[in-house]
């Protein structure tokens, strides 16, 4: 297979990754994409209660499988298709059934932490920031969270207060600095994501 190229995507919770991989996707059309997200590698957590389960620190590294997450870029990267896992946000663990991905000129990585983690974080060949006001990724997981994963609006302002907001800024802040590109999440960012494309079509003539 030829050349892989990983872009990760980072920043905080609701700062609006999800929306920056879409256009990229949409942009990267002509190229086969594939799509990893740090959240389905949160740890199976089968083994212990779902009371248990609900007091856990989830923006913490330790909650996720970065081992398994590093190892699936390295195989796509070498050209080999992976087996991902499904995770479910309404139960917090992850569901019996995988999601087979195959290797593709473009992996677009997203996450929280990437750009926080050296084993990930170095393999990625393009780290996008998205930097968005913590007053407006608050209410964008707020909406999410209700809506999406049956969460009450009491336990999502626990959540950001005891874990969310605190993990942004002991790791997920620091891992700006690792970023290629520090884009803005609440305004019309055209020219800095002109400038990602084109750091990845350059990617490509290495």
């Amino acid at each position: 297979m030829n050349k892989v190229i990983v872009i990760g995507v980072s920043g905080p919770s609701g700062s609006g990754k999800t929306h920056f991989v879409k256009m990229l996707q949409q942009t990267l059309s002509d190229v086969n994409t594939a799509v990893l997200c740090q959240d389905d590698y949160y740890k199976d957590q089968s083994d212990i209660t779902l009371d248990e389960r609900e007091l856990m620190n989830y923006d913490h590294p330790n909650a996720i499988d970065f081992d398994l997450l590093a190892l699936h870029i390295i195989n796509l990267k070498q050209g080999h298709a992976v087996t991902r896992p499904v995770y479910d946000f309404t139960i917090h663990t992850r569901k019996n059934e995988t999601v087979l991905v195959n290797p593709c000129p473009v992996v677009i990585v997203d996450g929280i932490l990437l750009l926080s983690v050296p084993e990930v974080c170095d393999l990625l060949d393009v780290k996008v920031y998205i930097e968005t006001p913590p007053d407006i990724c608050f209410i964008r997981r707020l909406q999410r969270d209700t809506k999406e994963r049956g969460r009450s609006v009491s336990s999502v302002i626990h959540q950001y207060l005891s874990t969310v907001r605190p993990m942004l800024k002991e790791f997920i802040l620091p891992g700006k600095k690792n970023a290629d590109f520090v884009v803005p999440g609440t305004e019309d960012s055209s020219k800095n994501f002109k400038r990602v494309i084109t750091r990845i079509k350059e990617q490509f003539k290495r």
